[in-house]
């Protein structure tokens, strides 16, 4: 069997930034397994498979090591090689996942994902967590994400992990959040997943649904400007709007080709 497969680089318009993503179509869905096993040979923090129906696209997200409940650049890196690869006819593709129907419209290059809104509320720091880190937040949240809230943006980037603990850490299919305002925008942030093989993910469109309701309150305005500050980098341009939030930006087609299955 011969699969087409697209590598896109997501929330940049460059190359060789934003957060990669590998797209997979398919006919029919293949056994959990073997999406996974694609996945894990795919080496990217995730690969989204989709299927295109009648009513829309049934859409999937593998990272190496399981299946996701929600993805946003791999969402917007699907989107991108829909209407940019495949001719997708339609200007607002839905998309039927297990976090339910999410829309995504097309304008002018840039992508706008309307995703629900995961507010984070106030918990304490497990011991591991707090032990894993060189510098303590000045908040501490949580939703499906934890969301740790730092003064600087300085301390976004310098932060430093202690893997021996952190990897102890049992999130399920959520991460860490580190975050503090923005110098040259509203706010910054980091994403790390404990144990993953992709330890910080570039760019993290889902993490945003929790910080996108956390700094529109905090700096009391409803539209946005976020960048995530991994080495690669990554812009998202968000807005509030109550049940959900809004996350664009542009994405980069890196790789088409194909792979074979016996």
């Amino acid at each position: 069997m011969e699969l087409p497969v697209y590598q896109i680089d997501a929330f940049t318009d460059k190359i060789f930034c934003g957060n990669p993503a590998c797209v997979v179509p398919l006919k029919e869905w293949l056994p959990n397994d073997l999406l996974l096993e694609i996945a894990k040979e795919n080496a990217v923090a995730e690969t989204a498979f989709f299927i295109i129906t009648a009513e829309g696209v049934q859409l999937r997200w593998f990272t190496p090591e399981y299946e996701i409940d929600l993805c946003g650049h791999a969402t917007l890196a699907t989107a991108h090689a829909l209407k940019t690869i495949l001719d997708y006819p339609e200007e607002e593709i839905i998309f039927h996942t297990q976090s339910g129907e999410l829309k995504v419209k097309t304008n002018n290059g840039k992508y706008s994902l309307n995703f629900p809104s995961r507010r984070p509320v106030a918990v304490e720091i497990p011991d591991l967590l707090k032990k894993s880190l060189d510098l303590q937040p000045m908040e501490i949240l949580k939703a499906r994400d934890f969301v740790l809230v730092y003064p600087s943006e300085e301390d976004i980037k310098n932060i430093e992990i202690n893997r021996f603990f952190f990897d102890q850490l049992e999130l399920g299919t959520g991460g860490v959040i580190f975050t503090s305002k923005g110098r040259d925008c509203d706010f910054v942030s980091r994403f790390f997943t404990p144990g993953a093989s992709v330890f910080e993910d570039p760019v993290t469109g889902s993490a945003h649904c929790s910080l996108i309701p956390y700094w529109s309150r905090k700096l009391e305005k409803t539209e946005l400007i976020a960048k995530q500050i991994s080495p690669r980098g990554g812009e998202l341009f968000c807005e509030d709007m109550g049940e959900h939030v809004l996350i664009s930006g542009k994405a980069r087609t890196y790789l088409k080709g194909s792979f074979f299955i016996d």
